[in-house]
């Protein structure tokens, strides 16, 4: 049979088929003019009903591949006949190759080292893992509705045409409107730049600042793509490190042309820097004519305590270059994030980031804008609020009774806990040894710079677990350990 219908793929009846009949037309497997199956009997081939395959008939009448005749059923328009296809020549695969491609190759990035978890992290009973959402709790039939919003005809005209630099002003308004000014920011929309996430915004910073010569102090701790970035770059990094009050404040931040910091919720740790740090980074800043870049990756998951404001909030001299990221509020699939920094600096961030990919997908940007315009993402965050100060307390109780001692709770809230382990443990091997159990955690090693300081360490996330399963899968941890 030509088609086929796959019960245990997560697609769609209507989309297996219609890919399938759009895929034979295009390799040559239907010719134009040929006859459709009936539906009747196409229907009865698959199991299928047969509304089904007239709708899909009907969709591809309606998209010019097959005419629909009367009382002859379908047939294959001339599309089919217009579609060319080359002649393909064997090249040899790769091991035909004649580039020497190791000389021209910067062999770094296949050494650095990155967090790694299982592809089907989500088919494990116990997921601890960091940074990925439930998605249970996001209010799709909001994002929905936005996304219908902004596919309207009137508003489509706002953002389907190529904006070169430009990002969509409705989605500045709203993050200078309504989520800066709850990190204490106040911005000017010339202030404010849009990018593919966090990360794009780091990468973006690194290429325009960062080259050899120049030094660039790193928790340590931290977070490691930050590293690997301005690595690539040829800086030097120096690490600094952390404890219970943040990164210490020291000859070697004195000594960094650039500090990257992450003061409100430390990665990994949790930790948030304390007030007198906070004057202190500022400080040596002004002092040695240093800039620093805060990642304030999760300021929208402070559930406990008061507001601790974003250290951008008291820079006086413009030394701070904010980042931020919808991906993390939101989910990490939309890859939005903003940067806040004097007009100067944005203005040649733009002109690089149009160089890289002129600008990030209108479309997002305007759903994005409406979704938080509507109150959507304040509801939403309210909501997540709830189920992390719950897993939150869960987790705590749970670390408490069966790994006393190997954590502090974190102060900013978060979705995350940082253990150290007892003398000796590998968490690496640890990792391997949970997933028989089907427990899934992150090892730390990867966070520190030298790898064999962090080899006790390792990371919880608690996002994307079930409140109900948390206790189960600590205690299996410990048992293990």
């Amino acid at each position: 049979m030509l088609f086929t219908i796959d019960r245990e793929l997560q697609k769609p009846v209507q989309n297996q088929l219609r890919e399938q009949i759009i895929a034979a037309l295009m390799n040559g497997q239907i010719a134009a003019g040929e006859k459709m199956p009936s539906s009747r009997q196409l229907a009865k081939d698959l199991g299928i009903s047969r509304t089904t395959v007239m709708i899909v008939y009907d969709k591809l009448v309606e998209g010019s591949f097959l005419i629909a005749l009367p009382r002859s059923g379908y047939r294959v328009s001339d599309i089919a006949a217009k579609i060319e296809t080359p002649q393909l020549r064997d090249s040899g695969g790769a091991n035909g190759s004649k580039v020497d491609w190791e000389n021209w190759l910067d062999g770094r990035l296949g050494t650095q080292r990155n967090v790694v978890k299982p592809l089907n992290w989500q088919d494990y009973p116990y997921p601890f893992v960091y940074g990925q959402p439930d998605a249970s709790l996001f209010p799709l039939p909001a994002w929905r509705e936005c996304s219908r919003q902004a596919m309207s005809r009137l508003v489509m005209r706002d953002w389907a045409n190529d904006a070169v630099m430009a990002d969509d002003p409705e989605l500045i308004s709203e993050i200078r409107s309504k989520l800066l000014p709850k990190r204490g920011i106040y911005a000017e929309k010339n202030e404010i730049l849009i990018t593919l996430g966090a990360q794009n915004a780091l990468y973006l910073i690194a290429a325009l600042l960062m080259r050899e010569g120049v030094t660039v102090g790193v928790e340590n701790p931290g977070y490691p793509d930050a590293r690997n970035i301005f690595d690539r770059r040829g800086v030097s990094l120096l690490p600094l490190d952390v404890d219970g009050d943040g990164v210490v404040i020291d000859e070697k931040v004195a000594t960094s042309d650039i500090l990257y910091i992450t003061p409100s919720h430390q990665c990994p740790t949790t930790v948030t820097l304390s007030p007198e740090r906070r004057k202190a980074i500022l400080a040596s800043a002004a002092e040695n004519n240093s800039l620093l870049i805060e990642d304030d990756f999760e300021s929208d998951t402070n559930y406990r305590g008061e507001s601790v404001p974003a250290l951008k909030s008291e820079d006086d001299e413009g030394r701070i270059i904010y980042v931020g990221s919808l991906s993390k509020s939101m989910f990490p699939g939309l890859r939005l994030g903003y940067i806040v920094a004097p007009e100067r600096l944005i203005r040649e961030l733009r002109a690089l980031r149009r160089l890289m990919l002129r600008h990030v997908p209108s479309n997002n940007q305007r759903t994005t804008a409406l979704f938080i315009a509507q109150g959507y993402h304040l509801s939403y965050i309210h909501k997540l609020h709830k189920a992390y100060g719950e897993r939150w307390h869960r987790m705590e109780a749970a670390l408490a009774a069966h790994m006393p001692g190997m954590t502090t709770a974190p102060r900013f809230g978060g979705t995350s806990f940082w253990i150290k382990g007892p003398e000796g443990l590998n968490s690496e091997k640890l990792a391997a040894r949970a997933l028989d159990q089907g427990v899934v955690l992150e090892p730390g090693a990867v966070h520190f710079m030298a790898p064999e300081a962090g080899l006790r360490h390792f990371r919880l996330g608690f996002s994307s677990i079930a409140t109900d399963r948390i206790e189960e899968g600590i205690k299996r941890l410990a048992a293990l350990m």
